[in-house]
């Protein structure tokens, strides 16, 4: 979906793809329903490549007319290490010391990347420092009917590319320029292609073997619910970890599990690297770079690590349908996250449950602590100061504008889904050590004494913070947030204390909701009780609808997130003990840091 994308209510500088040199290859045409880019342009900058000349700081210099492994291998190094770092914006990770390639970067630049923008413009940031040519689907349009790309229920195909290329020697195109122009038209439905030969041109990417050879830094992970993140770490015991970005310009990090669904072929989930491309036909100026031809993909038949399994499964011949897909590891059938895990482990894979649920609450917790930096994020722009809208979006989870930017259905969706399998998981590692199970790693002897007391450690470690209306910074605990976790509002024109689940008289009497949005908040809870994400249904409800309870309008009850509580001792009194009424203080100017 072509559009402006804003941060905190500042408009970024965007540009048009033929514009600053660049090569549109394919139709000029738009089809009906299509993605094209905006041609806007920013300031004074003038879009016209006769009257324009590169400024020296920004020009991208093609040096190199393909990728290398040893390019290759840097790129994934590039990803590792903004991944490794503690950046929480975009912006913050390319200006700080986790980016090598900083120092060329000219003054005043700005950084900005929501979910599907990232893949992109780290692989263009990247290429632009080195030399190396780089080109991008800029128009996609749905196989059959869709009324949104991003969401189309038979994927979509590529109508039109754009080659990042000077025509003439010394005509360079603008780094700065790419990178807007990718925030103007990149949107995750350059994501959602079925696997095998399709009509139109060929894609970015491609699906991959589920191996650990395929499976590295930079590579995307997508979720066909609307979602991307790029891999920037493939742990020895198979732990997949990502970053993501989002509207506001937030950066989060997570592991790969049951938040990322499993869809139909044509809809394209799963595991993805970069297609590999060379530059065909150019000339070499007298300063080395390269100028003119052409920029060539690789085919599918060319590439060693191409691969459909994760949509069909291992076996042979392959299932028809996704949902009957099998995946088996040395005979052994697996649940599909299992096998991902133990595909790409350095070995067979030993289940630590002690380790394993330690790890699982503080990606929780930073999970917390990320939401609330995007809940800040909504204040300072002032959304819960505004009336509240008549009705809700067409789709809460795949819309555009200011309910895009700052609303959390879809972050909410993907948080309660991971609180839902810690717990499943909890009870899978107790099933395994009552079965003696040989890939659990656990030598003691009280397996569910030792996951109620991790739990409970981590768990008594985890504060959250967050910014109540009145300036006051408001403390919830691990197991607090927990309990609040359906009533948390998605809706970003509710008090933060509505956005953190408060219920208490005392916490609420700060939030300045009058009877309308309480009304709404109260309507919303069906919504906020789902953790699936259903984008093919019509949400445009008035608070009438959402009162009658009508179809698509969420689920009557929530499912179970108590890990004590499943595990069954007498822990939860000692958790709740920690769980006292939190206290309310004053935070220095500027507010609260987040942990």
């Amino acid at each position: 979906m072509a559009r402006l994308k804003t941060w905190q209510g500042a408009a970024f500088a965007l540009g048009i793809a033929c514009a600053f040199n660049f090569t549109m290859a394919g139709a000029d045409t738009p089809h009906p329903g299509t993605a094209t880019m905006a041609p806007v342009a920013s300031g004074a900058e003038t879009v016209d490549p006769a009257y324009y000349q590169t400024p020296e700081g920004f020009r991208w210099r093609i040096t190199k007319t393909a990728w290398t492994e040893s390019d290759e291998r840097a790129f994934g190094e590039f990803v590792t290490a903004i991944g490794e770092s503690d950046c929480r914006t975009f912006d913050e990770c390319l200006k700080g010391p986790q980016n090598i390639y900083r120092a060329s970067d000219p003054k005043g630049m700005f950084f900005y990347a929501d979910c599907a923008d990232l893949p992109y413009a780290l692989r263009a940031y990247f290429a632009w420092k080195n030399g190396l040519p780089f080109s991008y689907a800029s128009g996609v349009a749905a196989v059959g009917r869709s009324k949104d790309l991003r969401y189309s229920r038979h994927g979509n195909y590529v109508y039109a590319r754009t080659d990042v290329l000077p025509h003439a020697e010394g005509a360079y195109p603008n780094g700065r320029t790419v990178l807007n122009a990718i925030n103007n038209v990149i949107s995750s439905a350059m994501f959602r292609f079925a696997p095998g030969e399709t009509r139109g041109q060929l894609f970015d990417f491609y699906p991959v073997k589920i191996s650990r050879e395929a499976i590295r830094p930079g590579t995307v992970i997508y979720d066909p619910n609307g979602h991307v993140a790029v891999v920037y770490k493939v742990e020895d015991d198979g732990r997949i970890l990502f970053i993501d970005s989002h509207p506001d310009n937030s950066l989060t990090r997570g592991s790969y599990g049951k938040r990322f669904v499993r869809a139909s072929a044509p809809m394209g989930a799963g595991f993805k690297n970069w297609r590999p491309v060379k530059l065909v036909g150019a000339t070499q100026g007298a300063d080395g770079t390269w100028h003119g031809g052409r920029i060539e993909l690789a085919p599918d038949n060319a590439l060693a690590d191409w691969s459909d399994e994760q949509f069909f499964g291992t076996e042979i011949p392959r299932a028809k349908q996704w949902m009957g897909a099998r995946f088996v590891y040395k005979g052994e059938a697996l649940d599909y996250y299992d096998y991902v895990r133990q595909a790409v482990a350095k070995g067979d894979v030993a289940y630590d449950p002690v380790k394993e649920t330690r790890l699982m609450v503080r990606e929780l917790c930073d999970d917390l602590h990320y939401r609330a930096q995007s809940i800040d994020i909504a204040v300072k722009a002032g959304l819960n100061i505004r009336a509240q809208p008549t009705r809700l979006p067409d789709n809460i989870y795949g819309t555009s504008g200011d309910w895009e930017t700052y609303s959390t259905p879809s972050r909410d969706a993907r948080l309660k889904t991971s609180f839902v399998e810690l717990r499943e998981r909890t009870l899978q590692f107790l099933a395994m050590g009552e079965a003696g199970d040989p890939k659990l790693a656990y030598d003691g002897d009280n397996l569910a004494g030792d996951l109620a007391q991790v739990y409970s450690e981590e768990a008594g470690a985890c504060e959250v913070i967050y910014t109540a209306s009145n300036g006051e910074a408001r403390r919830l605990s691990f197991e607090e947030a927990r309990r609040r976790l359906f009533d948390f509002s998605f809706d970003p024109y509710h008090c933060p204390e509505l956005r953190w689940g408060a219920r208490d008289g005392d916490e609420l009497a700060t939030c300045p909701d009058g009877a309308t949005k309480r009304a709404w908040y109260d309507a919303q809870q069906r919504l906020r009780n789902q953790t699936e994400r259903t984008y093919d249904v019509r949400m445009g409800f008035t608070l009438a609808e959402l009162r009658a309870g009508v179809p698509g309008s969420g689920l009557d009850a929530p499912p179970e997130t108590d890990v004590l509580g499943a595990i069954g001792t007498d822990r939860r009194e000692q958790q709740e003990a920690q769980d006292r009424p939190v206290e309310a203080d004053t935070p220095e100017p500027g507010g609260p840091s987040i942990p």
